[in-house]
């Protein structure tokens, strides 16, 4: 049984793909092609999920332009701990 030369077989691989529009790679070496070509899945994972909900900082801008008051109490709470701790000295 007679082997095809490797010259041969590289010529057949290089044409195999300039008709199918892949990589040469005659070298086998890891590229990464195969995950490039794949869809992004970024869009379809920020559909998967809800839209985020209105926050205090969203509900407190929109309110300060109709003039209305908002009250932070998770952050009066925090302020009103920062108050009663020392100041440290650097």
């Amino acid at each position: 049984m007679a082997t095809v030369p490797r010259a041969r077989l590289l010529s057949l691989m290089k044409a195999q793909c300039e008709i199918f529009s892949t990589a040469y790679n005659p070298d086998g070496i890891r590229m990464g092609n195969k995950i490039l070509r794949q869809r992004l899945k970024g869009p379809s994972l920020a559909k998967y999920y809800p839209p985020r909900g209105p926050t205090i900082n969203t509900l407190e801008k929109e309110f300060k332009r109709l003039h209305l008051e908002t009250i932070d109490e998770e952050e009066e709470d925090r302020q009103e701990q920062l108050a009663g701790q020392a100041v440290p000295f650097l």
